[in-house]
């Protein structure tokens, strides 16, 4: 196979498009898994691959059962790459244009509503009103800081103290493609972050923790895994098995029905599309009802 071929496309994806660490390795994981599939169908030079090749690549998971959402993803990452490839002459023309991506039914997500989301939060101050540790500290912190402002678990645990501002209730985030945005929270939000950052941070910092806000028991900088743990166990007190980007779309739907216009949930939640925040605008049958007797004279 092509030497240089990954490594070119990686520095492409990087310097050029200027993604994400986790997607760039979202992009390469896919090429790896093509490249393997048609070295089994002994195709040696890349410059020979063709589209049935690629289709062959794509059956290959629907056979085993990945699901819609799974396959168009794939399809996305691959005509990614086979347009840069075509540009940089590694292959005559832009094969991957020709692969349709399959429409997904999209599913309205999972949300808590509120008083389930108050509970949630109130066990978790239970907790630290109990046992004051460093941890619970922390863990309320956590979910304090995710419910108020509907950041992503990554742009949680990528938060410097730096991005804080307590004056004015805000985080700098840091999202996508490396684009910052500022992101409102709310006083109990601060006030819980305030007190991790007083009372409890400095129990696990070390030299390791540089700026890091959350931190880890060892004193890094607190990763994606323990900050989804924090979460599915806070969500153990209403039986929930809900994940950080449900509290995610908990927040952006409570928003909107709290009078929140679209484009201001997009520009907090970080959305480059509008028609991605429009998933939220979902609402329930007693705000329907409130909306219905306010708005129609014969109500």
């Amino acid at each position: 196979m092509s030497d240089g071929l990954i490594e070119k496309y990686e520095e492409h994806l990087a310097l050029v498009r200027n993604l994400s660490e986790n997607s760039i390795r979202g992009y390469v994981s896919d090429l790896n898994s093509l490249l393997e599939h048609i070295n089994k169908l002994g195709i040696r030079e890349f410059k020979d691959l063709e589209l049935k090749d690629i289709r062959s690549w794509l059956a290959h998971f629907q056979n085993n059962g990945a699901a819609r959402s799974t396959i168009a993803r794939r399809i996305v990452s691959i005509r990614a790459f086979t347009y840069w490839a075509a540009s940089q002459g590694w292959i005559p023309t832009d094969i991957g244009a020709e692969l349709e991506i399959p429409k997904s039914a999209r599913k309205l997500p999972e949300v808590l509503n509120q008083s389930e989301a108050n509970l949630v939060v109130e066990s978790m101050q239970t907790r630290v009103n109990e046992a004051p540790t460093a941890e619970n500290l922390r863990d309320l912190a956590i979910i304090e800081v995710l419910y108020a402002s509907g950041i992503r678990i990554s742009e949680l645990c990528g938060l410097d103290i730096g991005n804080i501002d307590f004056s004015r209730n805000t985080l700098n985030v840091i999202g996508k493609g490396n684009k910052e945005r500022v992101v409102p929270i709310g006083i109990p939000a601060a006030r819980a972050l305030d007190n991790y950052l007083k009372n409890g941070r400095e129990t696990f910092a070390n030299t390791k923790s540089g700026s890091a806000v959350f931190l880890g028991s060892r004193g890094k900088r607190i990763d994606q895994r323990l900050a989804r743990e924090v979460v599915y166990d806070a969500m153990a007190a209403i039986g929930s098995e809900m994940g950080p980007h449900g509290l995610r779309h908990t927040a952006a739907t409570h928003l909107l029905e709290g009078g929140a216009d679209l484009r201001t949930v997009q520009e907090i939640l970080g959305h480059s599309s509008l028609s991605t925040t429009q998933i939220y605008t979902h609402v329930s049958p007693e705000r329907l009802k409130e909306a219905y007797k306010q708005a129609h004279p014969r109500a």
